[in-house]
């Protein structure tokens, strides 16, 4: 098929246009009508659904190999490189605006371009393959290969016999439990892994006898149409030990495995071969099929496809008998479990401290606490008074709603955790909850704005700070204002002290680190504060001393201990545009406090 001369100048003006999108996006050079080796494709690839099989079997219709395909991730755009000019020449002559492989049907849109650097190929890296995995062709011979597919019979029903969503399985020793990716050992299944079988163990002893291996305990087969696959995944740590082996019968297929850095390997696992998964690419890669009918594999350094036919894979494990203690936490379940029972554990220390240590002291000091706290800072006044007559105006944290009172021609509702400071609010005659600030009682989109101060810096985990200003941020109407004030780790910014050093009377040196004192702390110790001192740790108590009476009327101090973390620099902002739906107004220091506006979307 050819184009008429209009239709030319059309598609010309197109390519045009693509190529200049390309430019601009990867700095590629494009030679005009001069061919080269190198073509690339302007409006096809990965992001529009282009796949390289197809494309290159497209390619391969013309009698031409080209030597690389590369369709870079996430892009509308792919490069070929042929090995000459004239092949490179014919695949455009064929396909520029013609072939219907782009999105939605339209036509491929080609041009010629100079060397283009993503993938090229190091030719000592050809046959790379994750770290400790070894490919082991012509593993069984093809008498083997009939015996051991001849054991398995898939009409046979029983209670380890089933039809996934992508293939049929069956299982031998055990039955693999996919709900939970691993096996019932207290649940061994009657069909044990068949004594042919023995024959790979003596073989694979005689070529590896480095490996650390075992006689497998259970076998998994799986049943391969062509089009099928397997997703992306690792043999479950504590289930199974080291090596995983995977036996390919009746056709190859092409294997991905991706590390944790985003690594792709595409790893030929050919008919017959014996594919040994141990050390790092067992524990640390994931490994699955894509689901598709052909494969690009490469034959005297030109990619071609492969169509595939039926497979089945005979993959051997031998059960896990004590904890994994792999390198590799991310893949690892026993490592993720042991993490969320910390978390678990943490969170319930975490609130252990903050009853012993925040809301058990500030009951006690309350009266004391009220008569220290009676005038309002001044910017957060600026913000209460800026708001619109008739605003629903929530504190969270109020303490004795000294903030409460400001504005009468808005609607305050104050809200605290102890309940003897809010009998002073009472007293004074506000609207107040009782109630946790990590879970606000109030209907979400129901305030005009908010105001929590000197609250979060109480919270004893970045998680549970965090919780606790998405709550003010879900209260919020669209639109909405908070303003959060919590301490400063440094009290000197700007070169001057803030109120709460000046207050030193005796000097305002730092305690020196051997003489910090400690107490319990639910992870280990915590530093005691000294008091008008400069804050040295961002996690420590501080003390709030009480004159007491006794009945001989013989006046003594109490000193009680409050939990604090004490925030750096850009720390809460840095929370908060975390949170969705949030947007920063302002991040600022006052008078010891960072402090931060933000805004609802």
């Amino acid at each position: 098929m050819t184009l008429s001369k209009n239709a030319e100048k059309k598609l010309a003006k197109k390519i045009k246009r693509c190529q200049l999108m390309v430019a601009a996006e990867t700095g590629l050079e494009f030679t005009g009508e001069i061919s080269t080796e190198n073509v690339v494709i302007c409006n096809a690839g990965l992001s529009t659904g282009l796949q390289q099989e197809v494309l290159l079997e497209q390619v391969l219709s013309y009698g031409v190999s080209p030597e690389d395909v590369v369709l870079p991730a996430g892009k509308s755009y792919c490069y070929l490189r042929f090995r000459t000019v004239q092949d490179a020449r014919e695949v455009c002559t064929q396909m520029n605006g013609l072939a219907p492989l782009g999105q939605d049907g339209s036509v491929l849109l080609m041009a010629f371009c100079k060397e283009f650097k993503e993938g090229l190929r190091d030719e000592t890296d050809v046959e790379r393959v994750p770290p400790g995995l070894i490919l082991v062709e012509d593993f069984v011979d093809e008498g083997m290969e009939r015996a051991l597919l001849g054991l398995v019979d898939w009409e046979e029903e029983d209670e380890s016999n089933g039809s996934l969503k992508h293939r049929k399985v069956k299982h031998f020793g055990y039955e693999f439990l996919y709900g939970s990716n691993n096996v019932d050992k207290n649940n061994p299944l009657d069909r044990k892994i068949p004594e042919i079988c023995n024959e790979l163990w003596e073989k694979l002893k005689r070529l590896y006898p480095e490996l650390s291996w075992h006689v497998p305990e259970q076998l998994t087969v799986n049943r391969y149409e062509p089009g099928q696959g397997i997703p992306p995944h690792v043999d479950t740590h504590s289930a199974f030990e080291d090596p995983i082996i995977s036996l390919s019968l009746g056709s190859s297929v092409a294997m991905d495995f991706r590390d944790a850095k985003g690594t792709h390997l595409s790893v030929d696992l050919p008919q017959r071969s014996l594919l040994i998964m141990s050390g790092e690419s067992r524990y640390g890669w994931t490994h699955g099929i894509t689901p598709r009918k052909m494969d690009t594999v490469r034959l005297n350094n030109s990619l071609t496809v492969r169509k595939r036919e039926l497979r089945v894979s005979f993959t051997f494990r031998k059960l896990h008998d004590g904890p994994c203690r792999c390198q590799f936490p991310t893949l690892c379940d026993m490592f993720q479990s042991e993490s969320q029972d910390r978390a678990d554990r943490l969170k319930e220390k975490a609130a252990e401290l903050e009853l012993e240590n925040v809301h058990k002291v500030y009951d006690e000091i309350a009266k004391h606490f009220s008569e220290t706290r009676h005038s309002p800072w001044p910017r957060v006044e600026s913000f209460i008074k800026s708001l619109p007559a008739g605003s629903v105006l929530l504190d969270v944290g109020c303490g004795n709603g000294k903030y409460l009172g400001l504005r009468p021609d808005i609607i305050p509702i104050g809200c605290d955790r102890s309940a003897e400071l809010l009998k002073l609010c009472l007293e004074r005659g506000h609207k107040v909850a009782q109630c946790d600030c990590l879970a606000l009682p109030f209907p979400t989109a129901s305030a005009d704005a908010c105001v929590s101060i000197a609250v979060v810096h109480h919270l004893a985990t970045e998680e549970r700070r965090r919780q606790a200003l998405s709550e003010m941020a879900r209260v919020l109407r669209p639109g909405g204002r908070s303003l959060v004030y919590v301490w400063a780790k440094n009290q000197e910014a700007n070169a001057k002290k803030s109120s709460y050093l000046r207050q030193n009377k005796h000097n305002n040196r730092p305690e020196k680190e051997d003489r910090v004192k400690v107490a319990e702390h639910y992870d280990g110790l915590l530093p005691v504060h000294t008091n008008r001192t400069q804050f040295q740790h961002q996690d420590l108590l501080v003390p709030w001393k009480l004159r007491d009476v006794e009945r001989n009327e013989r006046e003594t101090k109490v000193t009680f201990l409050r939990y604090y973390h004490v925030f750096e620099e850009g720390e809460l902002a840095k929370i908060c545009e975390s949170i969705d739906g949030v947007t920063v107004v302002e991040s600022y220091y006052d008078q010891g406090n960072w402090c931060v506006e933000f805004r609802k979307e």
